[in-house]
């Protein structure tokens, strides 16, 4: 018989209480372990995190803004070849794309990381980010605007802005 962990979430007092029974290993009997406990108070926040997400919340650039300041964030990181697309219209994903190239591994990384770092200090957006170990081909995903950061060579082989610029949306093919 395999026996699987049971969840059970209890309502206390400053929150909901998340626990987790398994058995131990090496022993046949059940252990109660906290994992976590979720606060569903709106004032159980302290006062210096609610300010700080105040005044992000109000900060909070219009995607225009936002593209502007990753653009001017990437010529002060000397960044190669920019090219922004509107994406406006053609999908969902975001509202603009953003192409560069760094010249290295390292710049392309190193671009990746401020630019991510100058949106969270200024804004308070959190950006998700792919491919910044290798630094060949870094992903930023900021919400309303995507930033591709590549070295010249790959930047060569995949030529993606060919495919957004071309009007094509990917998958879609040829009639």
């Amino acid at each position: 018989m395999i026996r699987l962990p049971l969840l059970l979430s209890l309502k206390c007092g400053a929150g909901i209480a998340i626990f987790s029974t398994s058995p131990a290993p090496g022993e046949g009997r059940r252990a109660l372990l906290e994992d976590s406990v979720l606060s569903t108070e709106p004032h159980a926040a302290p006062a210096a995190d609610s300010e700080a997400a105040e005044s992000a919340a109000k900060s909070r650039p219009t995607n225009v803004e936002l593209l502007e300041r990753i653009l001017s964030s990437l010529d002060e990181d000397k960044a190669e070849d920019v090219v922004q697309i509107d994406l406006r219209g053609k999908t969902a994903i975001a509202d603009f794309m953003v192409i560069a190239t760094g010249r290295s591994s390292r710049q392309v990384a190193a671009i990746s990381e401020k630019l991510a770092d100058r949106l969270k200090h200024e804004y308070g957006i959190l950006s998700k980010i792919e491919g910044r170990d290798t630094g060949d081909w870094v992903l930023l995903d900021t919400g309303d605007v995507i930033v591709h950061l590549f070295r010249p060579e790959v930047r060569e082989f995949y030529q993606i802005e060919k495919l957004w610029q071309s009007g094509m949306t990917p998958g879609q093919g040829e009639a």
